[in-house]
């Protein structure tokens, strides 16, 4: 898992300029319409989602469970797509849509986080998006009257914290993979010189 992780170091980053962008049209342009919000979120779920699924194909024969990252981007890309199919959804209706995005998603990315525990230290980053996922469409369900427009810059921020920690995390494998590469070199220099 983290060798396939490593490697696909910038879907992360990806995931995080998506929803980077998406937090700052929220929070940064509260007076926009209903449905330019929606597409913002239908095209941030399916980028975020076709990401994850990509890395999960790509790893599948690397890691057992790479059907829990596939189930995640594949959440994404179903709720990106209906979100664009029915644009003119009552907001409240769109409210509860992300909350369970969110909710499925952060479970499954908290899943995801407890497996890489086991091959990699400090894996906070992930476990703490998913919970922050968790907790934002708890807070959607929990009020719901607000409206979409209402709570815009709670999904802004939301959306940009998410990003970060989803960048840092993309960062954090390209470094890996650098040095991973360094090691190798090293080993085949030592292996060259004792033969």
């Amino acid at each position: 898992m983290l060798a396939s992780l490593n490697r696909n170091w910038w879907l992360f980053m990806v995931r995080g300029f998506a929803a980077v962008l998406f937090g700052a049209i929220s929070l940064f342009m509260p007076g926009l319409t209903l449905a330019a919000l929606v597409i913002s979120f239908g095209v941030f779920a399916i980028v975020s989602g076709a990401a994850t699924a990509y890395h999960a194909f790509n790893a599948r024969h690397e890691q057992h469970d790479w059907w829990v990252q596939l189930m995640e981007g594949f959440v994404g890309v179903v709720a990106g797509i209906l979100t664009l199919t029915w644009p003119d959804i009552a907001s409240l209706g769109l409210l509860f849509f992300i909350a369970a995005w969110a909710i499925s998603s952060g479970l499954l990315q908290i899943v995801t986080a407890f497996q890489l525990r086991k091959e990699i230290d400090n894996e906070w980053m992930l476990g703490i998006s998913g919970l922050l996922s968790i907790l934002f469409g708890l807070f959607i369900i929990r009020f719901p009257l607000g409206g979409v427009l209402a709570i815009a810059s709670i999904i802004g921020i939301y959306a940009m914290a998410y990003g970060i920690l989803m960048f840092a995390l993309g960062w954090r494998y390209y470094d890996r993979q650098g040095q991973e590469q360094d090691d190798n070199v090293q080993t085949q220099q030592r292996a060259g010189g004792t033969a």
